[in-house]
């Protein structure tokens, strides 16, 4: 199925590794130019054909930087995916929880995106509209005292995509989310990820971890970055251009509820 994105311009937040690479690298796969914005990762990302900025999005001037890459790349902008994002598990519970955590936490994964997206909007209107895809979460709609801060962020993230989608679907813009539960990124299974953080807090092994962590998922393993990029094709697509305000979890079934 010939996609239409060939041509097109794309930002994509956190494209350095994990999700965010896997997405990088699928879009340029379809023909798009891709401005990947990261912390680090330069070599890597211009090696993938990404035109790298390397800046700090939780930072005053970072989200403002990527935009104008994109505008000098192009002059206009079809896709924003908002990818960045990070979590720690809060082992100790929610009074270890600092007030510089919660900032943190909610600079990396709500308001970067919150930035991101007012000043991506002009460009994208001046195009004629696009699509804007979010990496939320699945714990979005399943809070985790394990991840309170995390959780709280992702529900706001959701909400506030959900709202957008109202505003600007008339000007031809599409706001849609994907909810991951457990992904094979290092963010869960490299050092210092999740599953390594939980397992020195209990006594256990990152792969015991790993394993009770998708003990309950239907189908019985973590989501590949690969699948999380695909859906972002999908939804990036002129195809879906009556899909707005909705959210798609990939979770191998993690969620019961409707």
């Amino acid at each position: 199925m010939d996609l239409r994105l060939s041509g097109k311009t794309a930002i994509v937040t956190g494209a350095s590794r994990g999700i965010g690479l896997a997405i990088t690298r699928a879009l340029i796969g379809e023909g798009v130019r891709v401005v990947a914005a990261a912390r680090e990762g330069a070599d890597e990302l211009r090696e993938a054909g990404a035109i790298p900025v390397i800046t700090d999005l939780t930072s005053p001037d970072g989200p403002a930087a990527v935009i104008e890459a994109a505008a000098r790349a192009s002059g206009g902008l079809d896709i924003l995916v908002n990818n960045v994002g990070a979590v720690r598990p809060r082992t100790g519970g929610f009074a270890s929880v600092t007030t510089q955590d919660w900032t943190a936490t909610l600079a990396v994964n709500f308001l970067a995106a919150v930035h991101v997206t007012r000043l991506a909007l002009p460009l994208l209107e001046n195009q004629g509209g696009g699509s804007i895809v979010t990496i939320s979460s699945v714990n979005a709609a399943l809070p985790d005292p394990l991840v309170i801060d995390y959780s709280a962020a992702k529900a706001a993230l959701s909400n506030f995509c959900k709202a957008l989608s109202k505003e600007v679907g008339r000007h031809g813009i599409r706001v849609n989310t994907i909810s991951p539960g457990p992904v094979a990124t290092d963010l869960w299974l490299g050092g210092g990820g999740v599953a390594e953080t939980v397992a020195e807090a209990a006594g256990s092994t990152p792969g015991a971890v790993a394993a009770a962590a998708v003990a309950d998922i239907p189908t019985g393993r973590f989501t590949e970055p690969g699948e999380v990029a695909d859906l972002v094709l999908f939804l990036a697509s002129p195809r879906t251009g009556n899909i707005t305000g909705a959210d798609f979890a990939i979770d191998g079934g993690l969620k019961t509820t409707l």
